[in-house]
């Protein structure tokens, strides 16, 4: 009895310390390059035209290896999307900050590149504006798809689309969309 337990003991450890190589813990930033995009983009009965603006994201990420070619990272980041306005007479910017969760699948195309996909869910935290209107929906959700880029085993690069499938405005039928370019650490 007591080596099936010894045994089962050692198994526990054993599975534990694999469990624990397989995930690994990380940060990233960059840059977003993000535009709104819709059939009807107006405020306060006015038409507009929509421009990119370029922000900023930042955060967390874990990557959970489950098979040699294949791994799922969730992150956690701070990421402001938005758009500059215009029409004949004016000019303003909408820069909206989500606490956006990805969770991405990583699927690996060779030693040091990998297709990621997943979905999106973002919380709105901020909508900074020049203009008297707080008309941000407080969920966005949407889809991305990108490649990492391993520069070492800790570095990586990574190029991401994120498409917007909600609308991001209560008072028009816009959806937000991103392009971002970001490094990393992963431990």
């Amino acid at each position: 009895m007591k080596r099936v337990i010894l045994a089962a003991v050692v198994l526990l450890v054993g599975s534990a310390t694999m469990q624990a190589q397989s995930v690994r813990f990380g940060f990233k930033g960059g840059l977003n390059f993000a535009n709104q995009t819709g059939s009807e983009i107006r405020v306060n009965s006015t038409n507009y035209k929509t421009d990119a603006i370029t922000s900023y994201h930042g955060g967390l990420i874990a990557e959970i290896k489950l098979t040699e070619g294949f791994a799922i990272q969730p992150e956690l980041l701070y990421s402001t999307v938005g758009a500059s306005y215009k029409n004949a007479v004016e000019e303003f910017e909408n820069e909206l900050g989500y606490l956006s969760i990805p969770v991405m699948a990583k699927i690996s195309l060779g030693k040091a590149v990998s297709l990621d996909l997943g979905p999106q869910a973002s919380i709105l935290l901020s909508e900074k504006n020049k203009f008297d209107a707080k008309n941000a929906e407080t969920f966005d959700f949407g889809l991305a798809g990108g490649l990492s880029f391993n520069i070492t085993d800790n570095f990586f690069l990574q190029g991401r689309y994120v498409l917007g499938l909600t609308d991001a405005s209560k008072e028009a039928q816009v959806k937000n969309s991103v392009v971002q370019v970001s490094a990393g650490f992963k431990f």
